[in-house]
This record gives structure tokens, C-alpha cells and sequence, in this order.
């Protein structure tokens, strides 16, 4: 059974199925026409590939709430995590926080975006999915 569906919260008409792999899907809706559809990284990828709706910049020892202007729905069962990015953590000093999305949360879903680092990071809006370094993962996972 899947972990992640893609289900209807705005409306039928404006959800979307997200790139499948084997049994994983995600259901998922765009809140503006900012919105990136999550993507899998490869066939293989523990998670789903979120992007940020907006520029933001985020100060060395801040944090930033990005939006990603997608709402998702979760079977019954199941919750999210958003995780940090490897490459991130590593080259910038880029960690992720609050990172829990419970099964019946239907709102935007952010990304709190810490800076450890002692230089700005740009988080810019993603435009195409060959910008890996301003992607975050979301996990369906049963407990």
C-alpha cells in the first residue's frame, strides 16, 4: 500500500499526481501558480523533491519559513518529514527544522530553513528541477 497519495483538499479539479515510483505516489495540490510540482530524484528516492515558491534570503545564525504554495494530502497512517539535503548541510551550513507534517495538515507546506553558516544563503524560486541545491525532502513514511 502507498505511503503518500495525491488526494483533494482545494478542490477535485486542481490536484495533480506527482512523478510515480513502484507503489509511491503523492497527492498533492498547487496553492498559486508559484507552485513547482514535487518531483523524485530517481526511480529509487526515499523521497519527494519540494521547491520553493519564492526568493528568500536567510541570514547567517536566521531562519527563514519557505513557502512552497503546495498542499499535500497523506493517507491514513502515514505523516511527512521534511528532511535536509546533504550537499546543504555540507557546502553552506543549511539545516532543516520543524520538520514533521502530520497526516491531516492541509496547509501550505513550509520549510524552516536554519543558517549556520556566516554568509546569506539565496534561496531562490526554482524555475526548472535542475537546482538541486534548493530542493528538500519529503518522506512518506507508515509508523
Amino acid at each position: 500500500m502507498p505511503c503518500s497519495q495525491e488526494a483533494q483538499v482545494v478542490s477535485p479539479s486542481k490536484w495533480a499526481w506527482a512523478t510515480e515510483a513502484g507503489d509511491m505516489h503523492l497527492r498533492f495540490a498547487r496553492l498559486s501558480e508559484h507552485a513547482t510540482a514535487p518531483t523524485k530524484g530517481s526511480a529509487r528516492a526515499v523521497g519527494y523533491d519540494l521547491y520553493s515558491a519564492y526568493d528568500y534570503t536567510v541570514p547567517p545564525m536566521e531562519k527563514v519559513l519557505v513557502k512552497t504554495d503546495i498542499q499535500i494530502a497523506l493517507p491514513s497512517g502515514c505523516y511527512g518529514r521534511v528532511a535536509p539535503r546533504s550537499g546543504l548541510a555540507a557546502k553552506h551550513f543549511i539545516d532543516v527544522g520543524a520538520g514533521v507534517i502530520d497526516e491531516d495538515y492541509r496547509g501550505n507546506v513550509g520549510v524552516v530553513l536554519f543558517n549556520f553558516g556566516k554568509e546569506k544563503f539565496e534561496v531562490k524560486k526554482v524555475t526548472h528541477a535542475c537546482m538541486p541545491e534548493r530542493k528538500i525532502k519529503v518522506e512518506g513514511r507508515r509508523e
